[in-house]
């Protein structure tokens, strides 16, 4: 059986897009997230079959390198990384989503910066000897699509847009430069028009279904 990491955002832990203003409203995060068989990571198993298994590591708010001062410093990716990959280890393959919540005013990071922050990321797990004898795990580096239209979420990504889009150039670079798989997410999905940051649950069915055809396509 192969297994399968997924890291990622909550687009990876399966948040539902957002049509309120959060700070009129209670929030409780588990309320907002699509059922096991509606992620992407959940029809990324069902398609694989039983002959892999795959891991959710999806937390709403993780940056890719960024300490997060309202929200937690426990939502970098950098922290969590290496205890999650000794965790779940041995790993045949890790597939890597982030970047878009780095795109915060807050953090005041450019594409570049973000684009070497994944770079460190897969640094991490090409080096962790979490593959199966010790090996390095097959790594798929996936870049978000880029941020859409934005209501509730414009004054805490204002500026984004423009930003976002120059990710995916700098993304594949990172990924020949390293020697992993790439995704261009927005290839195949964009987010919804609803808060223009989260997926539907016919683009994390449309997601699952690529994963799963790349995966077959060029890795297993």
């Amino acid at each position: 059986m192969k297994t399968i990491l997924c890291y990622g955002d909550s687009n990876t832990y399966g948040c539902k897009p957002i049509g309120f203003d959060q700070l009129g409203e209670e929030v409780i995060a588990s309320d907002l997230r699509y059922g096991p068989e509606q992620r992407w990571p959940g029809i990324l198993q069902k398609e694989l079959g039983s002959g892999f298994r795959i891991i959710e590591e999806g937390l709403n708010g993780r940056t890719t390198v960024f300490d997060d001062p309202v929200e937690g410093v426990h939502k970098n990716g950098m922290t969590y990384l290496v205890p999650c990959l000794e965790s779940h280890a041995p790993l045949d393959l890790v597939l890597l989503m982030l970047g878009s919540n780095d795109f915060k005013k807050k953090f005041s990071a450019s594409a570049y910066d973000i684009a070497l922050g994944l770079g460190k990321l897969v640094d991490m797990i090409q080096g962790s000897g979490a593959g199966p004898g010790g090996s390095s795990p097959e790594l798929l580096l996936m870049c978000p699509p880029p941020v859409g239209k934005l209501i509730q979420f414009a004054l805490m990504f204002e500026g984004a847009g423009p930003k976002s889009e120059q990710l995916a150039g700098y993304l594949k670079k990172i990924a020949k430069q390293k020697g992993c798989h790439f995704m261009e997410v927005a290839n195949v999905i964009e987010p919804s028009d609803t808060d223009g940051l989260h997926y539907e649950e016919s683009s994390h069915k449309i997601l699952g279904q690529a994963v799963a055809r790349y995966i077959e396509s060029n890795i297993f």
